[in-house]
This record gives C-alpha cells, sequence and structure tokens, in this order.
C-alpha cells in the first residue's frame, strides 16, 4: 500500500469480538494485514485498495462522538463486494450462514446483475454481486 495513487478506501466497523470476527472472514476465504493489528482491531483485506478495520466498540469510540450503532436492530451501510460468477455469490453467502452469519435479503435479478446478501457475525450488512453481459454499457 505504498502507492496511494489509487485512493486506498479503508471502512471502520465496530465489531463485537475482533477474534470471531476475523474467524468468520478467514472462513469466506479473506485474508488480513498485520500491519494494522492490535487487541482491539485488525484489518480485513478486501482488495489492493478496500480494507475493513474491525474494531471493537471501546476502541472504535475513540475515532467519533456519535454513538456506535445496534446493528441488532439498525442499520449502518450496506457493504457490497463483487464476485466473479453467479455460483461464488452463492457460496458466500451459504459459507456465510455456515460460520455464524445469516440471510438477510432474498436473492435478487435486476437487469443482468445477481446479488443475495447476508448479515456477519456483529450484524453488518454485506450483499454479494455479479454484474453479467446484459448490462448496458457505461457512458
Amino acid at each position: 500500500m505504498s502507492d496511494l495513487s489509487g485512493r486506498p478506501f479503508f471502512i471502520n466497523l465496530a465489531v463485537e469480538n475482533v477474534e470471531r470476527s476475523r474467524r468468520f472472514f478467514e472462513a469466506l476465504g479473506y485474508a488480513f494485514d498485520a500491519r494494522f493489528e492490535g487487541e482491539q482491531a485488525c484489518c480485513l483485506i478486501i482488495n489492493d485498495l478496500a480494507y475493513a478495520m474491525l474494531l471493537e466498540p471501546s476502541f472504535f469510540q475513540n475515532f467519533t462522538e456519535r454513538k456506535v450503532c445496534d446493528t441488532s436492530s439498525h442499520s449502518e451501510a450496506l457493504l457490497c463486494v463483487l464476485v466473479p460468477t453467479r455460483e461464488e455469490v452463492d457460496e458466500m453467502v451459504e459459507k456465510a450462514v455456515a460460520h455464524g452469519g445469516a440471510y438477510a435479503m432474498p436473492k435478487q435479478e435486476q437487469g443482468g446483475m445477481y446479488g443475495w446478501s447476508f448479515y456477519d457475525v456483529d450484524g453488518h450488512h454485506w450483499e454479494v454481486g455479479w454484474m453479467g453481459e446484459g448490462l448496458p454499457p457505461q457512458e
């Protein structure tokens, strides 16, 4: 991450237990960046330019004056990751549920796009999507 020209993106999420969250995302095939770790934090690598800092609430609270969201009853964000195939959409959601997550919304088909979603072990809403060939060209 020495080249910042691509504008790396960090999402910060409050998690109940860093190690539990780490195990959950490792089960989905994700890795972590050890340079940004501590007892109350770990850094989930989404791709070369996107990361999610998973922070225990007391540490998360150091970065905001607002209350930490109760994700058991409120949505703080909808996080979306795209995968290369429709099958991988289903595989990731099923793995998430098998490792302690929960189904969020039903599967969706929308004009060349396919998606499904899950709540992670801390209640964050993750969309998993695939974009097919039938999308209109970008202007």
